[in-house]
């Protein structure tokens, strides 16, 4: 008897939740945007040269990369 008022009550309270919703519609205006883009080029008479790297951590890689005395193979 208990479980049959509760899921009535449970019901009941949904069924006026969703009762009481109202659909407010919002006034929205429109602002015209203007995108202006400027590009700079700077002329530079000096040539840099750059190193190309197949894996573009590899600076990373080389300096995390250290042996220890405990990295090398022990014999059984």
């Amino acid at each position: 008897m208990k479980a049959i008022i509760t899921l009535f009550f449970a019901l009941f309270i949904t069924a006026t939740a969703l009762g009481h919703t109202k659909e407010v519609k919002v006034a929205t205006t429109m602002a015209p945007v203007t995108l202006e883009i400027t590009v700079a080029k700077k002329a530079s008479s000096t040539q840099e040269i750059a190193r190309l790297y197949l894996d573009k951590n590899s600076r990373v890689k080389k300096s995390l990369k250290f042996v220890t005395k405990n990295n090398r193979a022990k014999m059984a």
